[in-house]
Protein backbone atom coordinates (compact mmCIF):
# COMPACT_ATOMS: atom_id res chain seq x y z
CA UNK A 1 0.00 0.00 0.00
CA UNK A 2 1.17 3.45 -0.47
CA UNK A 3 0.23 6.65 1.33
CA UNK A 4 0.67 10.15 0.74
CA UNK A 5 0.45 12.25 3.96
CA UNK A 6 -0.95 15.79 4.03
CA UNK A 7 -2.17 18.38 5.79
CA UNK A 8 0.98 19.82 8.07
CA UNK A 9 1.96 23.55 8.37
CA UNK A 10 2.80 25.94 10.69
CA UNK A 11 -0.01 26.56 13.42
CA UNK A 12 0.04 29.19 16.68
CA UNK A 13 -0.17 27.53 20.22
CA UNK A 14 -3.63 26.73 20.85
CA UNK A 15 -5.06 26.38 17.19
CA UNK A 16 -5.85 23.65 15.24
CA UNK A 17 -4.69 21.50 12.44
CA UNK A 18 -6.05 18.24 10.43
CA UNK A 19 -3.75 15.52 9.13
CA UNK A 20 -4.66 13.75 6.07
CA UNK A 21 -3.56 10.49 4.53
CA UNK A 22 -5.05 8.64 1.53
CA UNK A 23 -3.89 5.12 0.51
CA UNK A 24 -3.92 3.24 -2.68
CA UNK A 25 -2.66 0.35 -4.16
CA UNK A 26 -4.32 -2.10 -1.48
CA UNK A 27 -7.66 -2.52 0.07
CA UNK A 28 -7.45 0.11 2.57
CA UNK A 29 -10.19 -1.20 5.12
CA UNK A 30 -7.96 -4.45 5.61
CA UNK A 31 -5.18 -2.07 7.44
CA UNK A 32 -4.51 -1.36 11.06
CA UNK A 33 -4.14 2.77 10.42
CA UNK A 34 -1.92 5.14 13.05
CA UNK A 35 -0.26 8.19 13.22
CA UNK A 36 3.59 8.55 14.66
CA UNK A 37 5.28 11.60 14.98
CA UNK A 38 9.18 12.50 14.91
CA UNK A 39 10.66 16.17 16.88
CA UNK A 40 14.26 16.57 16.13
CA UNK A 41 16.61 14.57 18.14
CA UNK A 42 14.15 12.38 19.26
CA UNK A 43 12.77 8.73 18.39
CA UNK A 44 9.99 8.05 16.23
CA UNK A 45 6.63 8.24 18.81
CA UNK A 46 2.87 6.61 18.56
CA UNK A 47 0.20 9.06 18.64
CA UNK A 48 -2.95 7.72 17.92
CA UNK A 49 -3.92 4.58 15.80
CA UNK A 50 -7.28 3.43 14.52
CA UNK A 51 -8.53 -0.43 13.91
CA UNK A 52 -10.00 -1.49 10.60
CA UNK A 53 -13.63 -0.35 10.70
CA UNK A 54 -12.66 2.15 12.21
CA UNK A 55 -15.00 1.50 15.64
CA UNK A 56 -11.70 1.49 18.09
CA UNK A 57 -9.13 4.11 18.44
CA UNK A 58 -6.02 4.46 21.05
CA UNK A 59 -4.23 7.45 21.55
CA UNK A 60 -0.72 8.59 23.11
CA UNK A 61 -1.18 10.26 26.69
CA UNK A 62 -0.18 13.30 24.88
CA UNK A 63 -2.69 13.34 22.20
CA UNK A 64 -5.97 12.35 24.45
CA UNK A 65 -8.75 14.46 24.75
CA UNK A 66 -6.96 17.16 21.51
CA UNK A 67 -6.25 14.84 18.68
CA UNK A 68 -8.84 12.85 17.11
CA UNK A 69 -8.05 9.87 14.77
CA UNK A 70 -10.32 8.77 11.98
CA UNK A 71 -10.72 7.25 8.87
CA UNK A 72 -13.49 6.80 5.43
CA UNK A 73 -13.24 3.40 4.48
CA UNK A 74 -15.08 4.95 0.85
CA UNK A 75 -12.14 7.28 0.51
CA UNK A 76 -9.07 5.21 1.47
CA UNK A 77 -8.26 7.90 3.61
CA UNK A 78 -7.20 8.29 7.41
CA UNK A 79 -7.44 11.35 8.98
CA UNK A 80 -5.75 13.13 12.35
CA UNK A 81 -7.52 16.16 13.71
CA UNK A 82 -5.45 18.19 16.18
CA UNK A 83 -6.49 20.54 18.95
CA UNK A 84 -5.09 22.83 21.57
CA UNK A 85 -1.66 22.66 19.88
CA UNK A 86 1.14 23.30 22.19
CA UNK A 87 4.84 23.78 20.88
CA UNK A 88 5.87 20.44 21.92
CA UNK A 89 3.65 19.21 19.17
CA UNK A 90 6.23 20.34 16.77
CA UNK A 91 7.09 17.24 14.68
CA UNK A 92 7.10 15.31 11.14
CA UNK A 93 4.25 13.40 11.64
CA UNK A 94 3.72 10.01 9.51
CA UNK A 95 0.61 7.41 9.00
CA UNK A 96 1.31 4.24 8.92
CA UNK A 97 -0.28 1.16 8.38
CA UNK A 98 0.13 -2.71 8.72
CA UNK A 99 -2.26 -5.09 7.88
CA UNK A 100 -1.67 -7.78 10.64
CA UNK A 101 -2.21 -5.84 13.35
CA UNK A 102 -4.40 -6.89 16.23
CA UNK A 103 -4.11 -3.62 18.54
CA UNK A 104 -4.60 0.00 17.84
CA UNK A 105 -1.76 1.04 19.51
CA UNK A 106 1.27 -0.36 18.50
CA UNK A 107 5.41 0.61 17.91
CA UNK A 108 7.24 1.89 14.57
CA UNK A 109 8.80 -1.77 14.36
CA UNK A 110 4.93 -3.39 13.84
CA UNK A 111 4.36 -0.48 11.03
CA UNK A 112 5.03 -2.26 7.42
CA UNK A 113 4.20 0.64 5.68
CA UNK A 114 4.77 4.50 5.90
CA UNK A 115 3.93 7.80 4.22
CA UNK A 116 6.21 10.20 3.73
CA UNK A 117 5.62 12.02 6.38
CA UNK A 118 4.53 16.03 6.98
CA UNK A 119 5.82 18.51 8.94
CA UNK A 120 3.57 20.30 11.84
CA UNK A 121 5.27 23.52 13.06
CA UNK A 122 3.16 25.23 16.54
CA UNK A 123 4.98 28.49 17.03
CA UNK A 124 4.79 30.47 20.49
Amino acid sequence: VQLQASGGGLVQVGGSLGLSCAASGAPFRDYVMGWFRQAPGKEREFVAGISRGGGSTDYADSAKGRFTIYRDNAKNTVYLQMHSLRPEDTAVYYCAADRFLRNTRFEPSDVSYWGQGTLVTVSS
